[in-house]
Parts: C-alpha cells; sequence; structure tokens
C-alpha cells in the first residue's frame, strides 16, 4: 500500500496524525487512520526536536506528507476537544463541554445521539470503521462508540488514569484489572489486525492511546 500523510500537527500537547492509505485495486475510496494521542508536547517527537528520543516511524509519516507548526482547537481539555474533532462542530453546539469521569461521578456527559459523527459519515460510504483506544465521549452504554459510527471498539472508555480502569471490546468487559504496561502494545496489534483483515476494502479507524501511563 502507498501511504500518504494528509495532515499532522500539534493539539494543545496532543499529536494529531491523519494518514490516508490507498487500496490495492486503485479504488476511488482511500483508507483513512487518524492517529490523537495525550500529553504529548511539541518537541517530544524528532521530526520537531532532533535532541528527543528518536521515533523513526512517526518521522517517515511527517517526511512524506506535511508538518504544520499551528493548530487550534476549541478547549485545552479531553472530550469536548474529540466530540469536535468527530463532529465538526463547537462544544457549545455539541453540548459535551467537560470531562466524563467515572471515579469523580460524572456520568451523565456523553455524544448526543443526534451528532453526526465522522464515523457515521464513513460508515455510510461503506467504510468498515474502528475506535481503538481513548473513547472519553461518555462511558454509558448510549455513549460507546459502536452507537457512534464505529463497527468495532477497543479500547478504555475515559483517561486511563480514572477509575476503574478496564478494556472494553464493541460493548463488552474483556479485561479487568489491566496491565497498563502492556497498553501501547495491545493497541498497536489491534489496529494491524483491523488494517489486514480490511486490506481489499474501504476503512476508517480512529486511534488514541489516551494518557501516558
Amino acid at each position: 500500500m502507498n501511504r500518504r500523510i494528509a495532515l499532522a500537527s500539534i493539539i494543545a500537547g496532543s499529536t494529531f496524525t491523519f494518514t490516508g492509505f490507498c487500496n490495492s485495486h486503485g479504488g476511488l475510496k482511500p483508507n483513512v487512520v487518524i492517529i490523537l494521542t495525550d500529553d504529548m508536547g511539541y518537541g517530544d517527537i524528532s521530526c520537531y526536536n532532533k535532541n528527543q528520543f528518536q521515533t523513526t516511524n512517526i518521522d517517515q509519516l511527517a517526511a512524506e506528507g506535511v508538518r504544520l507548526t499551528d493548530f487550534y482547537v476549541p478547549t485545552p481539555y479531553s472530550a469536548p476537544s474529540r466530540a469536535t474533532l468527530l463532529t465538526g462542530r463547537f462544544p457549545l453546539r455539541h453540548g459535551l463541554v467537560q470531562n466524563p469521569a467515572p471515579d469523580a461521578g460524572i456520568d451523565d456527559p456523553g455524544i448526543n445521539a443526534n451528532e453526526v459523527t465522522m464515523g457515521e459519515l464513513f460508515q455510510g460510504a461503506g467504510y468498515h470503521t474502528k475506535c481503538i483506544g481513548k473513547w472519553h465521549l461518555g462511558h454509558k452504554a448510549e455513549f460507546f462508540p459502536i452507537k457512534h459510527g464505529f463497527d468495532e471498539y477497543y479500547g478504555i472508555l475515559y483517561s486511563n488514569d480514572m477509575r476503574p480502569v478496564q478494556i472494553i471490546e464493541n460493548m463488552d468487559t474483556v479485561e479487568f484489572p489491566v496491565n497498563q504496561n502492556l497498553l501501547t502494545q495491545k493497541y498497536t496489534n489491534k489496529a494491524l489486525d483491523f488494517i489486514e483483515r480490511n486490506s481489499d476494502n474501504p476503512f476508517f479507524s480512529l486511534s488514541g492511546p489516551g494518557n501516558a501511563p
């Protein structure tokens, strides 16, 4: 597959990478992967800071595509910005203006069922969709990713420094307690599996590890 990066930028301490993949049949529908990470500073990857850790795979994406040095988000915290990314609407319009937090009893905020997400748009265009990692758009059943445009989900529904830390697959808890030392490896394996299973079909994946353990 030929890889082309369309957008790489820094979002308020986060890295947002939008990567397009052309399928093996040269079809008109490019495959799309978005990688969103929390708690990563501008200089934490070596394509921006040669004296930092060597992040060769990210550097390759940047070298093959575009690097940006300015970007803006509606809020400097997780849930509202993630909802804006998926809906294209400001927080006061999509209504999610605070972070859900199960260990603080903040259970009601979640993505509105009336909002049209990027995942739903891709599904409507015939894409297979998957969300991997941190969701943080609501941890009640009605807010789960597979209710809002994703055929599959694997990850933690909120920040991994919130309790209980448990891995959800689609609608079910599949791991509790969680060894967070293995989270990045598990998320990577799930992403690669999804890409390989859909190598001949258009797919969209939203992947993000969430907060650093």
